[in-house]
């Protein structure tokens, strides 16, 4: 995002996503929403397929930074990296369950989304990568024999709590319940 406009813009049309699902998204609701004169949101994000990846890109702003900070509180390598690791990756699922929910609900609007639009599946891979990417990095200072594949399954397990934790029918673990079963996944993919 590079302006305060289209922070704006890409917050509500979140927020919208969240509470009334990809039908209640329009640029009429995003107006009102953020109590914008009309057409404003047109004029940023012309066409649903814009307004979509503005709500995408801003979506994705919002947790690296989020991610950004709690990888640069993490252990540095060395014998703690891996219990650095379980509590980064257990806080940021424990905020995007507690704190984020509506981001959460979101970004899977988006991912459904997604695939019927390959326009925004293009975009929505592409961000992908770049919450991967950092879990490969940590991953491989913490030793992994394959790096590329722990990380992606590191990445589908805390996506697996979020969702059954959001729009599944589990509960809400604690931080606590969710450093413990990071730590029990880590180590088991790790002592191979």
């Amino acid at each position: 995002m590079t302006t305060a406009r289209a922070a704006l813009i890409g917050d509500t049309a979140i927020t919208i996503l969240a509470e009334r699902g990809m039908r209640g998204l329009t640029h009429r609701a995003v107006d009102e929403s953020a109590d914008l004169p009309s057409g404003s949101t047109s004029n940023l994000a012309r066409t649903r397929a814009a307004l979509l990846e503005l709500a995408l890109a801003r979506l994705a702003e919002l947790e690296e930074a989020q991610l950004a900070a709690q990888i640069h509180r993490a252990a540095p390598p060395g014998p703690d990296l891996l219990a650095g690791l379980a509590d980064v990756m257990a806080e940021s699922v424990h905020q995007a369950i507690t704190v984020d929910r509506n981001h959460a609900i979101a970004r899977y609007e988006l991912a459904l989304e997604a695939t019927r639009r390959p326009e925004l599946r293009k975009v929505y891979d592409e961000i992908g990568r770049r919450f991967r990417d950092p879990a490969i990095a940590l991953l491989t200072a913490a030793g992994s024999s394959d790096p590329v594949r722990h990380g992606r399954q590191v990445v589908a397990f805390g996506e697996g709590m979020l969702f059954d934790a959001v729009v599944g029918a589990g509960t809400t673990p604690s931080l606590s319940d969710l450093k413990a079963a990071f730590a029990e996944f880590l180590n088991g993919i790790l002592s191979h």
